[in-house]
């Protein structure tokens, strides 16, 4: 158990490729730590199935765990349960949040049957007004929308829910 909190712990020193203000474990990616006869498995989760980052972030867990000791280091990706924001930490989403991209909200917050034709109610990260609107589905990567502030009119990254 005392390998596997430090395990945890030097996983959080790892930060994610495209969002670089948040650790994978914020994230929510890394979904267990085990240890095995012949060494550590680290079992993660990516946040889209097609998520380019997730080679580098598995190279990045081998070199991090093996260079404090621990080897051999496996990294195994699952698919399912899908990832989803929930499993973001509440440090992580304020850390998003200081960093000038809002944080996905705690529940869709559109359920009518033409979900697809509205919009969030999304806070800005800057002036926190909810007066925003999407600018386009997809921003600087695709787990994330850009959307303005009315109020203060900067523009912003959305971490979109799902």
């Amino acid at each position: 158990m005392v390998v596997t909190n430090t395990i945890w712990k030097l996983l959080e020193e790892i930060t994610d490729p495209e969002v670089p203000v948040l650790s994978i474990v914020d994230l929510g990616i890394v979904r267990a730590v085990n240890e095995k006869d012949n060494g550590i498995e680290v079992t993660i989760t990516p946040t889209y199935s097609g998520c380019p980052a997730m080679d580098l972030i598995a190279q990045q867990i081998r070199l991090q765990l093996s260079s404090h000791g621990f080897a051999p280091v496996s990294v195994k990706t699952i698919l399912s349960p899908a990832w989803t924001t929930e499993w973001m930490t509440e440090a992580g989403k304020e850390k998003l949040r200081a960093y000038g991209i809002a944080p996905p909200n705690p529940k869709q917050q559109v359920c009518t049957p033409d979900f697809f034709q509205q919009e969030e109610a999304v806070q800005c990260p800057h002036c926190r007004s909810h007066r925003t609107h999407r600018i386009s589905e997809f921003g600087s990567t695709a787990c994330k929308a850009l959307y303005r502030c009315d109020d203060c009119q900067e523009p912003f990254d959305y971490f979109k829910c799902h």
